[in-house]
């Protein structure tokens, strides 16, 4: 007995917090409303039942003929639209979407949009703290936060929402006001059949936007249909008319716009070479935005970084250790590599590890032979990782990251640096990349 889909039917698709934000938003729209979770107990089941108790979910495998009975699914991000049963349920007509998607039918302020491999949390964060110094009352979230479909809550003048590539493959036309692809490097190969296929997602920020930010010092973010959109480039060392750059002053380096010098590199509060890429990006979207340059240049100034994002924790017998837990895939620990290593006085230590997501690691060889020490390797995927690096520095795999500063302790010389970037997810032994940042500090504050 097939079941009749009705007009205002929708399905939710994976709970947790994005589902249970997509189902407070289709019950205030009078929506009739299911869930269905592949998961036996799904994180958000208890607040779901408790908060709306007539809302049906049914946890196991995807029914193809509930699904099919919808009007339309509304798929969490961590659901891939490729599953089987959801693609059999568009093909008999029942409309594929995301919150992304809800969200920019009825936000009725400005959307400025942040995606890439990596960086793209500090840059919403920074371009939130720019409109915030100019005094416009902004909402921020998306993939970094609060869902997006929660911010509709708030009285805002801008939205500045970070978007994933999951969240992404959902989005049809986001219409943003400026949208930026800061970067690309392999990242979900376990999702993803090629870097090409994650490509393709990523640029779905791009759809209908009137701005696009183009990091001229990675070619894969440039849209690929252009069509009528207005660029705004940035690029570190570039410097062009109308572009966001540095450019030396005898033995300064200065922020610029064209060829105007905005701001002492030295005075950015956040440091690193990747970060200066950061803060031109978010320059180029504030820009964009129309938010005054003096109180972006202001919040340079006074904007620190997020934690987990190459977090300085303690200094140990002259030895720096970093907390970098957020750098989950390779593109973002070959970063904090090279821009830590250009500025250490000694050697990095690497602990790395964690799940690899399919990932190849060697593209960290290079880095590692330059300006490593050793890399000490846990978690599941430390003999893929152990594999790549073979025949650079010292390779060591440990049982457990606590176990793994000890080691780090002991082989580090005063001026090193103990470097924990993971390259990896961290679900294999942890809740999030926080708690495994949070456990990597106790270990160091514990030397």
């Amino acid at each position: 007995m097939s079941l009749i889909a009705t007009d205002n039917k929708s399905i939710v698709v994976g709970l947790g917090i994005t589902g249970l934000s997509c189902v407070r938003y289709l019950k205030s729209k009078g929506h009739s409303v299911e869930v269905v979770d592949s998961r036996a107990n799904p994180p958000g089941l208890d607040c779901c039942r408790a908060e709306f108790p007539d809302v049906a979910v049914h946890c196991g495998a995807f029914d193809v003929e509930l699904l099919s009975s919808a009007n339309q699914l509304v798929v969490s991000p961590g659901v891939a639209i490729s599953e089987p049963a959801i693609k059999e349920a568009q093909g008999r007509g029942v409309r594929v979407t995301g919150d992304v998607d809800l969200f920019s039918d009825v936000a009725n302020a400005p959307i400025v949009a942040i995606t890439g491999s990596n960086g793209k949390s500090t840059v919403t964060t920074l371009v939130a703290e720019m409109a915030k110094q100019a005094g416009v009352n902004v909402a921020v979230g998306g993939n970094l936060g609060t869902p997006v479909l929660d911010l509709l809550d708030e009285e805002a003048e801008l939205y500045v929402v970070e978007l994933s590539s999951f969240q992404l493959e959902t989005t049809q036309q986001l219409n943003a006001l400026a949208a930026t692809i800061l970067n690309i490097s392999e990242d979900h190969m376990d999702r993803y059949s090629s870097k090409l296929a994650y490509l393709q997602a990523k640029q779905r920020v791009f759809q209908g936007c009137r701005y696009v930010i183009v990091n001229d010092d990675d070619l894969l973010s440039e849209p690929l249909m252009a069509e009528s959109m207005k660029s705004i480039r940035f690029g570190v060392a570039k410097p062009d008319i109308q572009k966001f750059s540095t450019l030396k002053e005898g033995d300064e380096t200065f922020i610029c716009h064209g060829f105007e010098p905005l701001i002492n590199i030295n005075d950015v509060a956040i440091k690193g070479t990747h970060n200066i890429s950061n803060a031109l990006a978010a320059l180029s979207l504030g820009y964009a935005a129309g938010i005054s340059m003096d109180a972006m240049l202001d919040a340079l100034k006074q904007y620190s970084g997020l934690a987990h994002r190459c977090q300085w924790v303690r200094c140990v017998d002259g030895v720096d250790y970093i907390n970098d837990s957020k750098g989950t895939n390779v593109g973002a620990t070959l970063t904090a590599l090279n821009s830590l290593g250009q500025s250490s006085i000694g050697k990095l230590l690497l602990i790395a590890g964690g799940e690899g997501k399919g990932a190849d690691f060697s593209a960290l060889r290079e880095p590692v032979q330059a300006y490593g020490r050793q890399v000490i390797l846990f978690g599941r995927d430390a003999n893929k990782l152990a594999s790549d690096l073979e025949g650079t520095v010292t390779v060591d795999k440990v049982a457990s990251l606590d176990e793994a500063v000890k080691v780090a302790k002991k082989n580090a010389q005063p001026g090193d640096t103990v470097l924990m970037s993971p390259a990896c997810a961290s679900f294999d032994m942890f809740r999030n990349f926080e708690e495994r940042g949070d456990v990597f500090i106790k270990a160091v504050e514990q030397l």
